[in-house]
């Protein structure tokens, strides 16, 4: 009886815990990578009491808040803004997302983990990590590490950023342009470039903004990638087993592959936001996107635990550091030869 009433006892705290973080990632004083901290926190000292629905829970509020973000993306605006760096951001995007996935190879890192690292390195941070996730059928821990290299990263550009732009002198328009390509998170560009003038603060959220319409075309990409992956696989095995189930196979397999809810509702929010606009609402949506983004990540890591952690390893980390500083160091040399 004793033992029963100290591990209810236990368990309650847990809960009470849990809830005053959940409540806590509600406020506006907590950021994106400080949530995910704190469910980490929670995980390794506390633990998580609701653990079997985390996943579900995760996956659900990822997707939601997607489509919320659509409603802070004005589409005539972002892309008149988004002209002087569409070359820029192709070149990066394609570059980022090549030489992360060849990175990946090379170091052997698991495929989801290795795009999701870098889609969220190439295109706005965690907003692409929720899109493609779903796509490639990401699990809670490929998605738990991608977020976690991604956001890491992202806090420490918030405050590297401007001491580097101050030290290289750039003008405002320099570093909000090279701020919107090299930092991860639209959050982190909007607080970066803030402190770098109002120019620059301009800048950056148009190019981030109209940068942030790649999700849609990369996540496609990702969906027809690994289309193709599952099919070549689902084909050799049925080769393997006899053509007598070929038919069957094939039917039951296309019918598992569709394009995503979301990313359709993503692309419809854009468009009401653009033609049929209602800027007090896309407020209140907007923040609660990002307030399901910053709950989203404290649930994500209050659910990785102490084995989880170990079996990450330090690739991931060292894959997503190395790609940042590429992409940043390239972004910043084509953005100061322009200058000349």
């Amino acid at each position: 009886m004793d033992t029963i009433k100290v591990r209810d006892r236990h368990a309650f705290i847990r809960q009470v815990v849990f809830a005053v973080g959940v409540l806590f990632c509600l406020t506006p004083l907590v950021t994106a990578p400080m949530a995910l901290v704190l469910g980490l926190v929670i995980a390794l000292f506390v633990g998580h009491p609701f653990l079997h629905l985390n996943h579900k829970a995760t996956h659900i509020l990822l997707q939601v808040s997607v489509v919320g973000l659509g409603f802070g993306i004005n589409a005539a605006t972002a892309l008149k803004a988004g002209r002087e760096g569409f070359l820029f951001s192709v070149a990066s995007i394609a570059g980022t997302l090549g030489s992360g996935l060849l990175l990946g190879w090379w170091m052997n890192i698991d495929k989801k983990t290795s795009l999701l690292i870098s889609g969220g390195t190439a295109i706005c941070g965690g907003s692409a990590i929720a899109a493609l996730a779903p796509v490639v059928r990401a699990g809670e821990r490929q998605v738990s590490v991608a977020l976690g290299v991604v956001f890491i990263l992202n806090s420490v550009a918030l405050f590297l950023f401007p001491v580097v732009g101050h030290w290289l002198r750039l003008s405002p328009a320099q570093f909000g342009l090279w701020s919107a390509i090299a930092i991860h998170d639209t959050s982190s560009v909007v607080g970066a470039a803030a402190r770098y003038g109002p120019e620059a603060l301009s800048i950056a959220t148009t190019v981030k903004l109209a940068r942030a319409l790649w999700i849609v075309p990369v996540s496609l990409g990702a969906a027809l990638w690994f289309r193709g992956a599952r099919g070549a696989a689902g084909d050799g095995a049925r080769g393997a087993a006899g053509g007598s189930v070929h038919g069957g196979a094939r039917q039951q397999e296309t019918a598992k592959i569709r394009i995503p809810w979301f990313i359709g509702l993503f692309v419809v929010a854009i468009l009401l936001n653009t033609w049929a606009p209602l800027p007090a609402l896309s407020r209140v949506v907007v923040g609660a996107a990002h307030i399901g983004l910053t709950l989203t990540l404290f649930l994500i890591g209050s659910g990785l635990s102490r084995q989880v952690l170990k079996s990450t390893g330090a690739k991931p980390l060292l894959q997503g550091v190395i790609v940042w500083v590429l992409v940043a160091g390239a972004t910043l040399w084509a953005v100061v030869g322009l200058a000349r």
